[in-house]
């Protein structure tokens, strides 16, 4: 009755060790690290470079755990703090052959000290949440009024296409601030751009007026619904953005995420250098595509033997050479929908852009008018200019080109990453910074892992203490729910914060209440007049059903603070389910297979150690009877 098939056992004996082997990274704790990143989007991270750190620290003496190299990322694990900071310090100078214009960055992190061989089945530690870990916290302000400022300038352009392509005249384009004015000489003109500019701009509130000395003109300026709408997609273009960047620097865990209606919070858990951080977050890149120069004193300027035109600038080509390109901005990263890497029709490297219908019209008239010369695509990062790539145009492009010639599929993988990074629609000003302290962090560490310790030898203590060998079942299944629960966020790495463990003191609690209620069915069982093997068989499976109801109605309002949560709530909310999940699993089939394990065996049960079982008195039987019949006794 009360025996377990064999595959069951197995199922828990394999349950019980993957979880102790996903539990065991965070029990390691931290080591400091010096990781090594890009500076510039240009740079890349290769073992190339992990060689270069490694020797490096042979050099200065300095003996590191490991050095290796993770996505974009070369990371050399230390000791001590000490061998960590002279360990920055050396591989700065190494790299870093001009401090003012560095191509990498060096800064301090944490990295686990869980052994390889755990990693090499994918065990990892939970990632550590800013309140847990340290790090450093960003509020932002995003300028509006810039991102205001950028549309009015992309509707100009638009409206001089619309006004080109349907012939209509007109005697100039200005703006007001961020409105657009266009002049025109007769009246009949200005109406028939007045139908055409309301037809294809509905987003612009157009009115009539006149110049100061008579000229017919038309003022437009951005309806108040479509200013709110631009401020948004900015708002969201910037937090895309940063998160493209952080994610590449190999930071664990960021959160960004807006804050009111212009604002943007960023946090990087186990980054302690501030200045650091700001390089990181501030590596956003400006994508524009122009023309180069290809006249004969463009070509004098290249070679440093004549000035640079007019209208033109010179800037260094990735390859290492000078191009000058003309000043005049074809097109930007606000265009651009999409880059990836890929072949051309002859099977070479190639990278297939797609960019919006505005700049599909855009690069249909340019490519029209430059058939055979050359479009340089530059990107802008901290005001300083590279040319990614400049090929030829070779015919009439649309919404879908691409860029071909002599590169190789990791270049073209590079160069896709490189222009899918995106920019920022509107510049950003950090208005508050704070570090939080690895010392800190480990002060929550200890309370929050010292408040689930006591949580759990009360609840141990009492149930050992009541339920007596029933009890220790229940403990050790409680146990296992702990263990299942950190194995699982483990494996989804999940972020562990202050809620989180606050999530987690309430699954105990939880957990131990489905225990508590076989362990009292049992109890009725038993008082009922049950045999020990009939009580324990009963006592499991008539409180499944109340287990279940109680867990799934919790479930439904831990699933709408996920849903509806945010930040420490939905963390909170993770946590919480998973907690319900696990308990549900421990709580019935493994307490009943530790319970199975010791007396299923014995044929001649007599009794349980279920502690005190209260049975009414045969006299109090009889009085409840005699009650229950009437004053007459029928």
């Amino acid at each position: 009755m009360n025996r377990y098939p064999l595959w069951k056992y197995a199922l828990l004996a394999l349950a019980l060790v993957v979880g102790l082997v996903y539990t065991l990274p965070n029990l390691f704790g931290e080591a400091p690290a010096v990781q090594v990143s890009s500076a510039r989007v240009t740079v890349k991270v290769d073992a190339a470079l992990n060689a270069r750190v490694e020797k490096a620290l042979r050099t200065a003496g300095l003996n590191a755990d490991y050095v290796q190299l993770e996505g974009t990322s070369v990371r050399a694990r230390f000791a001590t703090t000490d061998e960590q900071i002279k360990a920055k310090d050396t591989i700065s100078r190494e790299l870093n052959a001009d401090p003012a214009e560095p191509s990498y960055i060096v800064a301090l992190n944490l990295v686990s000290r869980s052994p390889k061989w755990l990693a090499s089945v994918h065990a990892l530690p939970m990632y550590l949440g800013l309140d847990l870990r340290g790090g450093v916290h960003f509020l932002m302000q995003v300028d509006m009024k810039s991102a205001l400022t950028k549309k009015a300038e992309s509707l100009t352009g638009d409206i001089r296409t619309l006004l080109r392509d349907k012939s209509i005249r007109h005697s100039g384009i200005t703006r007001d601030g961020n409105n657009v004015i266009v002049a025109f000489r007769d009246e009949a003109t200005r109406e028939s751009a007045l139908a055409l500019l309301a037809d294809r701009l509905p987003d612009v509130q157009w009115r009539a007026t006149a110049s100061p000395s008579g000229e017919l003109q038309l003022n437009g300026g951005l309806k108040p619904q479509a200013a709110v709408q631009v401020q948004q997609a900015a708002l969201k273009q910037n937090i895309t953005t940063l998160h493209n960047r952080v994610n590449e620097l190999g930071v664990s865990e960021p959160v960004i995420q807006q804050q009111g209606l212009d604002r943007v919070v960023v946090q990087l858990p186990g980054v302690q250098d501030t200045a650091k951080a700001k390089d990181i977050i501030g590596r956003t890149a400006t994508l524009e595509l122009r023309m180069v120069d290809d006249s004969a004193e463009a070509a004098a300027a290249a070679v440093g033997t004549g000035p640079v035109p007019f209208g033109a600038e010179r800037y260094v080509e990735r390859g290492g050479g000078p191009l000058i390109v003309k000043r005049q901005v074809v097109l930007t990263g606000e265009n651009l929908s999409d880059a990836q890497p890929g072949f051309d029709d002859k099977q070479q490297a190639a990278v297939h852009l797609t960019v919006d219908a505005k700049g599909a019209r855009i690069m249909r008239d340019i490519s029209r008018e430059n058939i055979g010369k050359r479009m340089a695509i530059l990107l802008f990062e901290k005001g300083k200019g590279e040319v990614v790539t400049a090929p030829v145009i070779r015919g009439e492009l649309g919404s879908r080109f691409q860029i071909s010639g002599s590169m190789t599929t990791q270049e073209a993988s590079d160069t896709a990453l490189l222009l899918r990074a995106g920019s920022l629609a509107a510049p950003m000003e950090i208005i508050e910074e704070k570090t939080i302290g690895p010392s800190l962090g480990a002060e929550n560490i200890t309370k929050g892992f010292l408040s689930l310790a006591y949580g759990f030898g009360a609840i141990a203590v009492f149930m050992c203490a009541y339920y007596m060998l029933f009890g220790v079942f229940s403990t050790l299944a409680l146990a296992f729910n702990l263990l299942m629960l950190v194995a699982v966020l483990s494996m989804m790495q999940a972020t562990l914060t202050l809620p989180g463990i606050a999530a987690i003191a309430l699954a105990l609690g939880m957990a131990i209440d489905a225990n508590v209620l076989i362990n009292e069915r049992v109890r009725e069982e038993l008082r009922a007049g049950a045999s020990p093997q009939a009580a324990i068989h009963a006592g499991y499976e008539r409180a499944w059903a109340t287990i279940l109801d109680s867990n799934i109605t919790t479930l439904i309002a831990g699933l709408a603070l996920l849903a509806f949560g945010s930040g420490p709530v939905r963390g909170f909310a993770v946590v919480h389910c998973l907690g319900i999940l696990t308990s549900m699993f421990s709580a019935v089939m493994f307490s009943r297979g530790l319970v199975n394990l010791w007396y299923g065996r014995q044929k001649k049960l007599k009794s349980v150690s279920i502690g005190q079982v209260w049975r009414p008195a045969p006299d109090a039987e009889a009085g409840t009877a005699l009650s229950s019949a009437g004053p007459d006794g029928h």
